[in-house]
């Protein structure tokens, strides 16, 4: 580089060394280094100190308190222009000049001091982070120090209680066998001092040359001898021999395992301290068999046995006994019985009280109950705004349903609509069972019917309120007043004729009165005072139950206590399951039923019965129980029904009158549970004294392959209810020529059933008179035998018709007209007053004066 200077006008410039940057804080220092064949090379190294920015230098002290005051007061001399950076111009401050060449040196930009202060605040989180660290891991190692500790005192006090146990346990011992000693030196102290007492043994000292002149075997070095035993004399274990026994200078003493034996000899081996009884609670079920009765019991089979022997009774441990003698073996041996049943195991699933505070008010729940076609589904169907009567066949209801409805007021109302048929009167007695109040529905067209008078029946057996709904006023020929002068036969007074039954008239198709209805509805309810805890397990009753082929078993719940949500494991009857989903009546699934719900409930391993009372229980263990047992007593029932067991002399005798009944066997599928059971009720009303119709099986779903597999080989009829078959069960039917008969409509089906019936049923013989004939004399006729001559006093004979041949007002046979002639040729027929001979089948004792009655046989087919 050149250096330009100004003198004067003149400009001048001088050559100069190069410029260099030195760096300030920079130490060097010269290295050698050797390569092979003698060569070398000096290399510069240089040590370059740390610079430190203002940033740091404001936060040294803050970041790192634990250096000594000396090394920060240090840092801070080393950069004071650094230090007052914020008060200086931006050149002075970044970029001091170097001594030496006097450049300036390049200021520093803002993303560089934004980086760098970037990169110093988080270098200090990194810090504060193992900071807290390390406080953390010694914390950890500090517990675990203490834990440690109270293991290792925890194990010495356990050691130092085990040696003075050790301890204790030897004392006690050596104390014992100081006792016996001293009892037994006592004992044999008196034969010692005789004069022919047994001297002590001493040791042999002969034994081993003796020893080592034995056919030329070499001695056995002799053993180095024990040292003596603490607290007593060693025991000597040489040989007796003349020589030990005069040269002992001790009396010889028995080993205190020679004294036990002498004691347990004296004793009889008898324990010195006899166990005490143990008296035990004993489970006992309705049978059990004597080794297990034993074994809770605590006790010997032998000693059960022998009891069983003394009191005249010979069994095996392997023989089973009742639960009465279980509980005289268990009382003579000591302990306390407990009686336990099978059905036990259904104890505390309903009826479990509630406390009074839990209880809060419910809906009610009302059932429909009437007369066919008196409107109780149309009545329905008008307060829900819906058109389920429309969708019935028939125009009738054959389910029974459950519905849930807003009153006027705000509350809610459970409805439980019922069938109107007389073959439905287990659906009745159902809705009866689980109501709370009637709802009396009576046409005023047609008055109090049959069905009105066991809907009141059924009410009353229930003992719940009846409401009087007198339907269809809109009618002409509608007549109110009549409806309540029939009721009274029947004890029941509407509030109109001074009783204290409610009645309201209304018409479910003008829709009149609805809301007066609801209303009365709602004040009988609240007169009831309906309450329920929904904080509880569930329990329910099931309404009606079908098997449906996407969602498979299906039953209609109407919960009454509890609360009732997916997920909780219930049981019904012989099925039990875990609810996979709850289903309103209006097809919306919901989260929850409470007390007076109805709902759909999917989950149940198979269809339950309707009726079966549901509850929800803990475990699937326990449901499993329960389903078991139940299903176990309905196979018992259906057993001891087909194999007819002998039960009360009445039940004997009904058996003798149906011993040669002719069956009708069945095969019936519906589509839901309560249909299936109106239909066997219809068909056992129809059964007889010489034929009745045998329900083989019922089930709920459609016509499967085994059902047609069943009928075959049961010689069935199969009958769909509401249901079809399935396509390999009608190839099956095809095949096996069997018919498969569909009904929607209950009552055709018990029509054709009847007929079928009908069939089986021996016909029914009749005679109808044809005419009487006096005999007036006997003619006899070679080849043919006997003719009576005879006349025609009334009505026709014809020749082939059964006669009957009286004598003095006595029959004295019975046969045919085998011929009949008038004169000398044959006739069909001879009317009144006109003569005839007569010939009989294989009978000639005819006389004179005879009077034959001629009949004829019809045979007519019966009907049930």
């Amino acid at each position: 580089m050149t250096e330009t200077t100004k003198s004067g006008d003149k400009l001048s410039v001088t050559p100069t060394k190069t410029l260099t940057l030195k760096r300030s804080g920079v130490e060097q220092g010269v290295v050698r280094q050797s390569f092979s064949h003698g060569r070398s090379k000096a290399v510069v190294v240089e040590k370059v100190k740390r610079r430190i920015g203002p940033a740091e230098a404001k936060t040294e002290p803050t970041t790192a308190p634990a250096a000594g005051a000396g090394a920060a007061q240090k840092r801070t001399a080393a950069t004071p222009a650094t230090a007052k950076a914020p008060s200086t111009t931006a050149p002075t401050a970044a970029a001091p000049a170097s001594p030496k060449s006097g450049v300036v040196l390049r200021t520093l930009t803002e993303e560089e001091r934004s980086a760098r202060a970037q990169a110093l605040a988080g270098a200090q989180l990194r810090e504060h982070e193992e900071r807290e660290r390390a406080e953390a891991e010694a914390a950890a190692r500090r517990s675990r120090e203490e834990v440690e500790r109270a293991e290792r005192a925890a194990s010495e006090t356990r050691k130092l209680n085990e040696e003075n146990r050790r301890k204790h346990d030897e004392e006690t011992k050596r104390k014992a066998d100081e006792v016996a000693k001293k009892r037994f030196g006592a004992d044999t102290g008196p034969t010692a001092a005789k004069p022919g007492a047994r001297p002590a043994l001493e040791a042999d000292e002969d034994e081993a040359p003796r020893a080592s002149r034995r056919g030329g075997v070499a001695a056995r070095p002799a053993a180095t001898p024990k040292p003596p035993r603490a607290g007593g004399a060693e025991k000597r274990r040489g040989r007796l021999t003349v020589v030990t026994a005069l040269a002992a200078d001790e009396v010889r003493e028995r080993s205190v395992a020679s004294f036990r034996r002498r004691v347990q000899r004296i004793t009889g081996h008898r324990d010195s301290e006899p166990k005490e009884k143990i008296a035990r609670e004993v489970t006992i079920p309705e049978t059990i068999t004597i080794q297990e009765l034993a074994n809770r019991m605590a006790e010997r089979s032998v000693d059960v046995v022998r009891i069983l022997m003394q009191q005249g009774h010979m069994a095996k441990i392997t023989d089973t006994i009742d639960a009465d003698t279980a509980q005289l073996l268990a009382e003579e041996l000591g302990h306390t019985v407990r009686r336990v049943a099978e059905s036990d195991v259904e104890e505390g699933m309903f009826d479990a009280p509630d406390d009074p505070a839990n209880l809060q008010p419910r809906a009610p729940v009302v059932t429909i109950m009437g007369h066919v076609d008196h409107g109780k589904t149309s009545l329905l169907d008008a307060i829900r705004s819906t058109e389920v009567a429309a969708g019935e066949a028939g125009g009738i209801t054959q389910h029974i349903g459950a519905y849930q409805v807003t009153s006027p007021s705000g509350g809610r109302i459970t409805f439980i609509d019922t069938p109107g048929h007389a073959a439905f009167t287990a659906m009745r007695a159902r809705g009866a069972k689980i109501t709370d109040i009637v709802v009396l529905v009576v046409a005023a067209d047609d008055g109090v019917m049959p069905q009105t008078v066991e809907a009141i029946q059924h009410a009353k057996a229930a003992k719940v309120p009846i409401i009087v709904a007198i339907n269809k006023i809109d009618k002409p020929d509608a007549k109110p007043e009549r409806v309540r002068t029939e009721l009274l036969q029947h004890e029941i007074q509407v509030e109109t004729l001074g009783g204290d039954v409610l009645e309201v008239e209304v018409s479910a198709k003008e829709k009149t009165n609805l809301d007066k209805l609801l209303d009365v509805i709602a004040l009988q309810a609240e007169v009831l005072e309906l309450k329920a805890n929904p904080n509880r397990p569930a329990e329910g009753t099931v309404i009606e139950a079908r098997l449906d082929r996407g969602r498979g078993p299906v039953a209609t719940v109407l919960v009454q206590r509890g609360t009732l949500k997916p997920g909780d494991i219930v049981v019904a009857g012989a099925e039990w399951g875990r609810v996979r989903a709850l289903v309103s009546d209006t097809g919306h699934a919901v989260v929850a039923a409470g007390p007076s719900m109805p709902v759909e409930v999917l989950g149940f391993n198979g269809t339950p019965e309707a009726s079966d009372r549901l509850a929800v229980v803990e475990t699937e263990a326990r449901a499993r129980e329960i389903t078991d047992y139940r299903a176990r007593q309905k196979r018992e029932k259906i057993a001891a029904r087909q194999t007819g067991m002998r039960g009360s002399l009445e039940q004997m005798m009904n058996q003798l009158k149906t011993a040669g009944r002719k069956e009708f066997p069945l095969v019936i599928k519906g589509d839901v549970q309560g249909s299936i059971e109106a239909i066997i009720g219809a068909l056992e009303k129809l059964s007889t004294n010489e034929v009745a119709a045998r329900v083989i099986f019922s089930g709920v779903g459609g016509i499967t392959e085994s059902d047609v597999t069943l009928a075959e080989a049961s010689g069935a009829a199969v009958i769909g209810f509401n249901v079809r078959a399935h396509k390999e069960a009608r190839e099956a039917a095809e095949q096996a020529g069997i018919e498969i008969r569909y009904y929607d409509i209950i009552y055709a089906l018990v029509d054709d059933v009847k007929k079928a019936m009908s069939g089986l049923l021996a016909p029914t013989m009749r005679e109808t008179m044809l005419g009487n004939a006096q005999i007036i004399e006997i003619f006899k006729v070679s080849k043919v035998g006997n003719v009576a001559g005879c006349r025609v006093t009334d009505g026709t004979v014809e020749r082939g018709a059964n006669v009957r041949l009286i004598r003095d007002s006595v029959v004295v046979h019975q046969g045919k007209l085998s011929q009949l002639k008038r004169f000398k040729d044959d006739a069909r027929e001879v009317v009144a007053g006109q003569e005839c001979g007569m010939a009989f089948e294989n009978y000639q004792d005819m006389k004179a004066g005879d009077i034959i009655e001629c009949y004829r046989v019809e045979t007519v087919q019966r009907t049930l």
